[in-house]
């Protein structure tokens, strides 16, 4: 009976080991559930758009726990897992950057990225706000 529940128990965590459910709930902003890569696909990569988020949380935790620093090369990605590196390429102009997840987000329906206000400013103008971008994972 101990085996049978030994055997139960490891194949339960390891159908569990493609993603898991996340809820995070961050002050001002509805909670939100979404499922979490554990491990990456082989050539993965995500099309859609780019946003940037700066100054009103600079000095924040982010959701692994460092401080944002907007003048880091960092993003925000709602399944790659923390430490991941990406390349962000700018359909519209060619340019690119290496960025590393360290946070959750974006929470804006139809974003894929948030990057550091350094990171975007590599790919794009502020003023325009969001890009039309490709996620490589390196």
């Amino acid at each position: 009976m101990k085996r049978l529940i030994v055997i139960y128990l490891c194949s339960f965590m390891l159908a569990g080991c493609a993603n898991m459910q996340v809820t995070l709930s961050y002050p001002g902003v509805a909670s939100t559930t979404f499922r979490v890569l554990v491990s990456l696909p082989d050539n993965y990569s995500e099309a859609g758009i780019a946003s940037y988020y700066a100054h009103k949380y600079q000095g924040r935790l982010t959701a692994n726990g460092e401080r944002f620093n907007m003048y880091e090369m960092t993003a925000a990605h709602k399944s790659l897992p923390f430490d991941t590196r990406v390349r962000v390429f700018n359909v519209n102009n060619g340019r690119s950057v290496l960025v590393r997840i360290n946070d959750r987000g974006p929470f804006i329906e139809g974003r894929i990225i948030d990057l550091s206000y350094s990171a975007f400013a590599h790919i794009a103008d502020h003023e325009q706000g969001l890009a039309d971008v490709v996620l490589e994972i390196l």
